[in-house]
């Protein structure tokens, strides 16, 4: 069950929002307050985003690229080359330019993606619920074309509109309470199980302990090479760092191991979110590493 960045739901808990979402879904041709609707176009143009950076075009860019820049050092060496720098070197510079221009059009087919009329509209969505104060639960990385593990600008961000407060709700009429898609009670959101609050600690820890335990290994190699070779005995003593490597090898398993578990326990904390926003509770917006979590199982394929 994929988790939406807003529900239908809460969109219509604002009066306003839901007149100026009903406005830009007339503008673009989509219902945005569907939430079966929105998944559906989702999946589709997620689909066609991926698609759009395979493909042959993208690799015979790569390819291109990749011959265009060990050319200058494969070619002096071929002896058919040898006395003839515009065959030792001149065939590198067409190979770079199709290359570069292959990936070029690949980055602007993977932008028109971006753009598509049903993307951009939701963009302006996911604006106008912010700037009222709705809780948006996660923005994917590949509807703002970020990189799923971060450090990149947004390629298309969402856009940022004036904060305005929000309607005052009527106190003199009985509130009534949304029903989801398949018009069911909103279940409650869960509370965040210790289990998860636990992975959000320790999941940027570690990672360290396989290329310790090879340096471990390497030294304690060297230092028994070093001392076969000179006929220094103390240089053997080098291998007592093999059961450290090994140590610290079990170590990592372990925490990898513990890791593991917490990942999985995270998941289905945000599966269960899922089916409470899916029911029409208003899902509050989701911790950065959550967050992440998803950006990194949507981009395995596995969301």
């Amino acid at each position: 069950m994929d988790l939406l960045p807003i529900s239908g739901a809460t969109l219509a808990s604002e009066p306003t929002v839901l007149a100026s979402v009903r406005t830009i879904g007339a503008q673009y041709g989509v219902d945005y307050t569907d939430d079966r609707a929105v998944a559906e176009m989702f999946g589709e143009r997620r689909e066609a985003l991926r698609w759009s950076q395979r493909g042959r075009r993208a690799w015979f860019g790569g390819l291109a690229l990749a011959v265009g820049a060990v050319w200058p050092f494969i070619g002096p060496e071929v002896p058919a080359f040898t006395g003839s720098p515009a065959l030792a070197y001149g065939p590198a510079v067409p190979f770079l330019a199709v290359g570069i221009g292959l990936l070029i059009s690949v980055r602007a087919r993977w932008k028109r993606e971006l753009e598509h009329p049903a993307l951009v509209g939701y963009r302006h969505v996911l604006g106008v619920a912010r700037s009222r104060g709705l809780p948006v639960t996660h923005v994917p990385a590949w509807l703002e074309g970020r990189s799923e593990y971060g450090g990149t600008k947004p390629a298309v961000p969402v856009p940022t509109y004036r904060p305005v407060a929000p309607d005052t709700p009527d106190t003199t009429s009985t509130p009534s309470t949304p029903a989801g898609p398949y018009g069911d009670r909103p279940q409650d959101v869960p509370p965040m199980p210790p289990a998860v609050a636990e992975y959000e600690e320790i999941a940027d820890q570690g990672g360290w302990h396989d290329e310790a335990g090879c340096l471990f290994v390497i030294a304690a190699l060297i230092g028994a090479a070093y001392g076969w070779w000179q006929g220094v005995a103390l240089g053997y003593l080098a291998l007592l760092l093999v059961p450290l490597a090994v140590r610290v090898w079990l170590a990592g398993s372990r925490q990898g191991k513990e890791k593991e578990r917490l990942r999985t326990e995270a998941l289905d904390y945000v599966e269960a979110i899922a089916r409470a926003q899916a029911s029409g509770a208003a899902v509050p917006e989701l911790s950065p590493r959550l967050r992440k979590l998803l950006d990194e199982e949507q981009w395995l394929g596995r969301r």
